[in-house]
């Protein structure tokens, strides 16, 4: 854009005088960066303002048209202004470009085009077709540098947030980038920039229909304002007679005024610098006259100084820059000094205190100060080692992610290039269809000349109409590729907003977590008065509910009181410390998932989204470890149960196992109605008396009743069939879920009567635990705790009522795939996290109590995973089966010898006879008698 180009010269006399007061009206400017930089660099590279002539559209009634306005650009607010004339003190409007779209019309008017916003469209027309071409560029182009401009700097210095990479192009790329759609156009002279304010504004048929009635208070304003600076100007024609004219004044001594701040139209711009003595009083009248007669923001003029004075002034201004760069480098050293200046200081008071201790006592307590502050800092460096590859990891998938959204930009233009091949090669093609017609039978020379002209002259209108159609589609596209570039940079950052924003919920829940655990212990340990302020403390801090929203109106997404398969995220537990405890762990659970969403859980949705067709595979086993997220595991799960019993499967079994089940009630029915009522009380699909769940969950386990007469109902597939409800959420699928757990994925006698396969279970657990923690074992049997009367449930129901149910999920997604081991191995892992915990208490009673519901303190499920699935290793197949040969051998040698002495004890028995002693009355007698 053409616009008033600054020589370093004048750009230093805009500077301040040190004899000038500071609080004066012709203080210091503060001069826009691009126009700061601008001094020191040649006189063409200063930067461009986008101004000039347009017709705008508007009006009403009998007023509706055309109407010349004067437009320019506010590079600060990224708003195009524009008033009746250049010379206007305050803009009639503005135009938002933030969010604003451009097209021009192929059909419409030649330079017209609009500019829509998302409250209204503007249409504008220019003067020409390459004026308005000029005017879309270099709006795209202000627009693009706008949304691509850094942020200005805080007032206090913050501490950096992981926002992500920020989207950066350097100029050559975005200039390649641009003429691949649209061929930069060329200035147009006299058209726009300051040289188009400086001609007078295009006259229009009637003057009535320029002046905005919508506006007309700004219209008077501007109508008095430059009344009043020609009375001015012409008061300044007539000076003494002695003074010396206007014209005579040295171009040197002229200063030139500082355009004023766009964003604030109507104001003056600042005095520029006193003249020198020599200056006549008649100069600075004139001076005066054109600073108050001309008051558009953006147009400046002033006289160019000799070549002399601006190679003074830029060999100053790069000696200047040197020294800066300098004295910034000096000061970094004097810093640099200063912080090895402060370490010697506190070496010599540690030595010095080292010394001056008196026994060895105290040097040695110093000596162990040193060694914790030098472990304190070993950690930082750890943690802060952790946070760098995180940071890595978190950078190499963003650059995958840009690559591939460059790769598809590629397809995109080369489908865009030849769709464009085709168009050229169709109209070359219909071009010679006209220049070459299909013989004919002769006509008439005068007919032939007129449809020849006809057509020749409907050729023209064509080829006109086609390259409107090309020029637009350029543009189109640029307009498209600029917008593309916002929206990628806009979504980067909301997404860098968000993950910083999930981390500060992450922080407030273990703050929180932390405070109440502190009220716990401050309660174990106060009495008296303290005990009832802290009983107070904990109640309101159990009711509290984090429901308020931040001041922008973005909600948080505090602990909810359901998860998301409708268990009590806090169980109400009778006693006030389970629930303190409980309340604890619901907030350590959503923490740990908050902070494991971005770095874990994204990344495996997105490896479960591109897995395609399930079969059996390394893969698929490490993925099914891992978990499966929501949306994937429902039919994740039937692929797993159809992978076990298929052989089992047979269309209508189901439908035909209900019917049988109407037709003659079963022996079990009794037993699991009343079970029904005990199933998941903490879960809403199960206590509320209009859920359908209770329903589908008595079908179920009468449907498995008769497909399994030998087993028919065993307390605990009530609670198997019901996390099979909730997760495949049909009938069907859950009863066949069930059999694959019953009768193919456990040992046969599991849910006998007997219980068999289930005591050896316990027994091979045993010698797991003595294997894999001996310390815990050891510490166990000093107390003599027995683990079977917790351990034993956990394979009866696979852990359906200790785990919450992120982790339960988890475990079963790996169960259903692997079986049984996955359950030794989890049992393993729940004693190893709590370990520490447990080797702490002294108490046969605490180890018990304890024991109780340790099992809803596990809070981090990737570590419970680690534990169970790295730390247990080795853990063979061979192994488990080879001990549950073993201990089934000793079950069944045992069972036999109870029941040859029951055997001996009831022969013993029936041999003596029903001996009745002396002084009692049979039953026999009694009855005989009444």
């Amino acid at each position: 854009m053409e616009g008033a180009h600054e020589n370093p010269a004048e750009c230093s006399s805009s500077a301040p005088s040190s004899e000038e007061p500071a609080g004066s009206a012709r203080g210091p400017e503060v001069l826009p960066r691009e126009e700061s930089e601008g001094c020191a660099r040649p006189l063409d590279a200063a930067p461009k303002k986008l101004c000039g002539y347009l017709s705008k559209f508007g009006g009403k009634g009998p007023i509706r048209g055309w109407k010349s306005r004067w437009f320019f650009y506010d590079e600060k607010k990224c708003h195009l202004y524009y008033s009746r004339t250049a010379q206007d003190a305050n803009p009639l409007d503005s135009i938002d470009l933030s969010s604003a779209v451009f097209d021009c019309k192929a059909d419409a008017e030649e330079g017209t085009f609009e500019i829509k916003t998302p409250s209204r469209v503007i249409t504008l027309k220019a003067a020409t077709k390459q004026v308005m071409l000029y005017w879309l560029q270099q709006l795209q182009t202000k627009r693009w540098e706008f949304h691509s401009s850094p942020p200005a700097p805080p007032a206090a210095p913050a501490t950096p947030a992981a926002n992500g990479p920020t989207l950066r192009l350097e100029p050559e790329q975005e200039e390649a980038e641009l003429e691949e759609f649209l061929c930069p156009v060329q200035t147009p002279p006299g058209l726009v920039g300051v040289e188009a304010a400086l001609q007078p504004a295009p006259a229009m048929p009637l003057a009535l229909q320029n002046i905005s009635l919508k506006h007309l208070g700004t219209e008077i304003q501007n109508t008095m304002y430059n009344i009043r600076g020609n009375r001015q100007a012409q008061g300044i024609g007539h000076g003494p007679p002695g003074e010396d004219p206007p014209g005579s004044v040295e171009p040197q001594r002229v200063e030139q005024p500082l355009p004023s701040d766009p964003g604030t139209p109507g104001k003056d711009p600042a005095d520029s610098p006193k003249p020198t003595p020599k200056s006549s009083l008649t100069a600075n009248l004139i001076q005066k006259a054109k600073r108050q007669n001309t008051t558009f923001p953006l147009f400046a003029e002033g006289l160019t100084r000799t070549r002399t004075a601006q190679e003074k002034v830029l060999a100053l201004e790069q000696q200047v820059l040197m020294l800066t760069k300098e004295l910034k480098s000096q000061k970094e050293l004097v810093r640099i000094l200063h912080k090895a200046l402060e370490a010697a200081q506190q070496e010599k008071r540690a030595s010095s205190a080292y010394l001056a201790a008196a026994e060895d006592k105290d040097r040695l307590e110093l000596v162990r100060h040193k060694v914790r502050q030098i472990a304190e800092l070993s950690r930082q460096v750890e943690a802060l080692e952790q946070e760098r590859e995180s940071l890595a990891h978190t950078a190499s998938l963003r650059e995958q992610q840009l690559q591939e959204l460059q790769r598809h930009v590629q397809l995109l233009m080369e489908k865009n290039q030849a769709k464009q091949q085709v168009i050229c090669k169709l109209s070359e093609q219909v071009t010679r269809d006209f220049m070459q017609p299909p013989s004919q039978t002769p006509v008439p020379p005068e007919v032939a000349d007129r449809d020849f002209l006809s057509q020749q002259e409907k050729m023209e209108h064509l080829k006109d109409d086609m390259e409107a159609y090309r020029t637009q589609n350029r543009f189109l596209n640029s307009e498209i590729h600029q917008v593309t570039k916002i929206w990628r940079r806009v979504a980067e950052k909301e997404k860098a907003l968000l993950m910083k924003c999930a981390y500060l919920q992450a922080k407030n829940c273990q703050v929180e977590s932390k405070y109440l655990a502190g009220l716990q212990r401050l309660q174990e340990a106060a009495e008296g008065e303290c005990a009832e302020l802290l009983r107070q403390l904990i109640q309101e801090a159990l009711q509290c509910e984090a429901r308020e929203a931040l001041a922008e109106g973005v909600e948080l997404s505090p602990v909810s009181e359901y998860d998301e398969y409708g268990f009590l995220t806090v169980p109400n537990y009778e006693m006030e410390d389970l629930k303190l405890l409980a309340k604890i762990q619901a907030l350590e659970v959503h923490s740990h998932y908050l902070l494991a969403h971005e770095a874990v859980e994204r990344p495996l949705r997105e490896r479960w989204a591109a897995l395609g067709d399930l079969a059996p595979s390394a893969e698929l086993k490490q993925l099914l470890r891992a978990g499966v997220p929501r949306e994937h595991r429902p039919r994740v799960w039937k692929w797993l149960i159809h992978l076990r019993v298929r052989h089992l499967q047979i269309p209508g079994r189901y439908q035909a196992l209900l019917s049988q089940g109407q037709v003659r009630k079963h022996p079990a029915a009794r037993q699991i109605e009343l079970d029904l009522n005990r199933t998941f009380p903490n879960n809403k699909h199960f206590t509320c008396p209009t859920s359908s769940f209770p329903d589908k969950l008595r079908r179920v386990l009468l449907a498995f009743s008769w497909q399994n007469p030998t087993i028919g109902y065993c307390q605990g597939l009530n609670r198997l069939a019901a996390i099979a409800l909730l997760v495949l959420e049909e009938e069907e699928s859950a009863f066949w879920c069930l059999v694959a757990i019953v009768e193919t994925i456990m040992p046969p006698d599991y849910y006998s009567k007997t219980l068999t396969s289930s005591q050896v279970d316990q027994r091979v657990l045993q010698d797991l635990l003595l294997e894999k923690l001996p310390r815990l074992m050891a510490h166990l049997g000093q107390h003599r705790v027995d683990l079977s009367f917790l351990t034993f449930n956990w394979f009866l129901v696979v852990f359906s009522d200790s785990l919450i149910s992120n982790i339960l999920l988890r475990v079963w997604d790996a169960f259903l795939y692997e079986g049984t081991k996955v359950i030794f191995r989890y049992a393993l892992a729940i004693f190893k996290y709590n370990e520490e915990e447990i080797l702490r208490l002294q108490d046969a009673l605490e180890i018990y109590q304890y024991l109780r519901f340790f099992t809803k303190t596990i809070c981090n499920s990737q570590k419970l995973m680690h534990i169970a699935f790295n730390d247990m290793n080795p853990f063979p197949m061979k192994q488990l089966q080879q001990l549950r040969t073993a201990h089934r051998e000793r079950l069944e040698a045992e069972l036999r010898e109870l029941e040859q002495l029951k055997a001996e004890y009831l022969e013993t028995r029936n041999s003596q006879g029903p001996a009745v002693p002396e002084g009692c009355t049979s039953e026999d007698e009694g009855e005989g008698e009444a």
